[in-house]
């Protein structure tokens, strides 16, 4: 993109009254043409309405070529009640798909709610995610929330995916070329400086079309310091969903926007992995669960539809608001593989969206379209420059060995992540490591046998590996009493992990029994603990190994926080890939673990 950007991001940004706070963009969305050609539903008042298109998407994380294996398929359910999967994403295909959804609309929106960067495959995660900024600029998204995904290099890097400029150390990575930042803004209601306590970013947009105004206002979860490490988020203090946005929609109220969406990165769990399931049968929100949830019962009732993520599902749902009135709850899953277009249908007279003609689905981006030309030139142009570093071999595999990909608490992929830490830091000089511990959300993806490119099947490309694991977290060995292992693995399903369990990866040798019909903490079967056949002695002192952001209690594990005698190694990237070259060639590739070490009982 052209210098353009920054003329316009200054023009755009006007102080707001009173409060003091950088309003974005106000008022000045570029947007496609044309009109809604559906049936108007109940609520209609003819000329008096307007029907405004609202395309939103969540969970990107940079994944611009199409998401490989499972991670790049959607679930559906065919009419005879059996489900398939479906090919779906790539930002070619997206880019096709919202551009066709656009036509014949005059007053479209596209909006996101978080995580377009962060955990990126190293097309994009190897340049800071300038190439999936750039990709969104070129996609016309008009405002985001943030999510955590958003803070993983810290609120200082957040401002420059923003603003613009070249990256403080790794410099300007196309010659002659800065980075122009976001064209859209980043909104972050919740996220406060601790000293200062006003938002680090803008906390709402108000999005303006021929006197048509909707306010976007705009959320993280609350519990982003729990999963992102403690350097992200130093200084900030992240707020209540509901109290935020409640008090940003008082102020939209007095501005005159009665139309509001909330853009929140927090989300449910539906009863059906098809993103075509109907979570309001047989009645409102009934086939939905999770934190989402709670925050739309108690919402302020003038918000009239949110559009939600962070949980990577599917769903369109209602849930009541507090007046008991249905309201549109949306999520479209992860990776660009699903866009939800959603209909609000804006009555000029009162300036609100009659709730009850709202209408909304998730639709598949599928590879059937063509691609668009601008996003394969984009792609082309950063993988040129990333290639020298992706396309270089690490290892072999004999067969898909899934990650994201696998719905078992133990994943094949996590068994082969936890050996290689493993392998790696048993060593004296490397710290003595007699068991590894991985965290599932840090595994991003499947190891795929098919070739991404021109490496040849089985081969696992350094671009592959990065895939998996793009935290590049460095890895820690502590002391850890039999005592804090065991009490490690009962906050797997029980405190802030309960609703939704988080099921650590573990090495070889360690063992235990998960007995999923208690509750809480008793789901641990303690007696089952073992290491090597031994049980785990309480007052025992042991060494494990795990990467830094597990080491600071991350993802709701304060008793990993209490190691001692600690010690730091190489990044969990070069320790997996080191043991992929130690372990495996092409004549004896590594095949998919057995993920046979922890027994459940369902």
């Amino acid at each position: 993109m052209s210098a353009t950007p920054h003329k316009n991001r200054a023009a755009r940004r006007i102080l707001a009254t009173a409060a003091g706070l950088a309003t974005v963009g106000a008022m000045v969305a570029a947007l496609p043409a044309g009109a809604d050609d559906r049936g108007k539903p109940a609520g209609h008042h003819p000329g008096r309405t307007v029907d405004v298109q609202l395309l939103s998407f969540n969970d990107l994380h940079g994944n611009l070529e199409p998401p490989a294996g499972s991670s790049g398929q959607v679930t559906r359910t065919k009419p005879d009640g059996t489900t398939e999967k479906v090919d779906a994403g790539g930002v070619e295909y997206l880019a096709t798909h919202l551009r066709t959804a656009r036509q014949g609309n005059p007053y479209s929106v596209t909006a996101a709610a978080g995580d377009m960067i962060g955990a990126s495959p190293l097309m994009s995660g190897l340049f800071h995610d300038e190439p999936t900024v750039e990709a969104l600029n070129k996609l016309k998204l008009d405002v985001s929330s943030v999510g955590n995904h958003e803070f993983d290099e810290g609120a200082r890097e957040l401002a420059r995916m923003q603003d613009g400029g070249c990256h403080p150390t790794g410099g300007c990575f196309e010659e002659g070329k800065t980075f122009p930042g976001a064209a859209f803004p980043y909104l972050a209601a919740n996220v406060t400086n601790e000293k200062t306590g006003k938002p680090i970013l803008d906390p709402y947009f108000v999005w303006e079309r021929k006197g048509v105004k909707i306010g976007f206002i705009g959320v993280t979860l609350e519990g982003t310091p729990n999963i992102v490490t403690a350097e992200g988020v130093k200084g900030l203090k992240f707020g209540d969903e509901v109290e935020t946005i409640d008090k940003y929609t008082k102020v939209l109220e007095r501005k005159g926007v009665k139309s509001i969406v909330a853009l929140i990165h927090e989300g449910g769990a539906p009863a059906s992995s098809s993103y075509d399931y109907d979570c309001d049968s047989p009645g409102a929100g009934d086939g939905i669960s999770g934190p989402v949830v709670d925050i739309a019962k108690r919402l302020n009732p003038q918000v009239d539809a949110l559009v939600t993520g962070h949980t990577h599902q599917a769903y369109v749902c209602t849930v009541p608001d507090p007046s008991g009135k249905p309201r549109m709850v949306t999520s479209a899953a992860s990776y660009g593989k699903l866009y939800t277009d959603t209909t609000l249908t804006y009555d000029r007279r009162t300036k609100d969206i009659v709730r009850t003609s709202v209408e909304s689905a998730n639709h598949v981006v599928s590879r059937d379209v063509p691609k668009a030309a601008d996003m394969t030139s984009l792609i082309q142009r950063w993988n040129a420059l990333a290639a020298p570093i992706a396309n270089r071999p690490q290892g072999f595999i004999s067969a898909d060995i899934n990650g994201r990909g696998s719905s078992d608490y133990e994943k094949p992929l996590g068994d082969l992540i936890t050996d290689a830490q493993l392998a790696g830091l048993a060593p004296a000089d490397k710290g003595g490591a007699q068991i590894a511990l991985m965290n599932p959300g840090g595994i991003r993806s499947d190891l795929v046998y098919k070739a991404s490119g021109a490496e040849g099947d089985g081969v696992v490309t350094y671009g592959e590996a990065f895939t998996v694991q793009p935290f590049t977290n460095m890895m820690n060995v502590v002391d850890l009493t039999g005592a804090q292992l065991i009490a490690a693995l009962q906050q797997q399903v029980s405190g802030s992990n309960e609703t939704s369990p988080k099921i650590l990866q573990v090495s070889k040798g360690f063992t235990y029994t998960l007995d999923m019909t208690k509750a809480g903490a008793a789901r641990v079967v303690t007696d089952s603990v073992r290491l090597n056949g031994a049980p785990i002695d309480p007052a025992k002192s042991y060494r494990v190994a795990m990467n830094e952001f597990l080491a600071g209690g991350g993802d709701g594990f304060p008793a990993l926080a209490q190691g001692k005698n600690k010690l730091v190694g190489a990044s969990d990237l070069d320790v997996f890939n080191a043991y992929l070259a130690a372990n495996s060639s092409a004549a004896a590739p590594i095949a998919p673990p057995k993920a046979d070490r922890i027994t459940v009982v369902k």
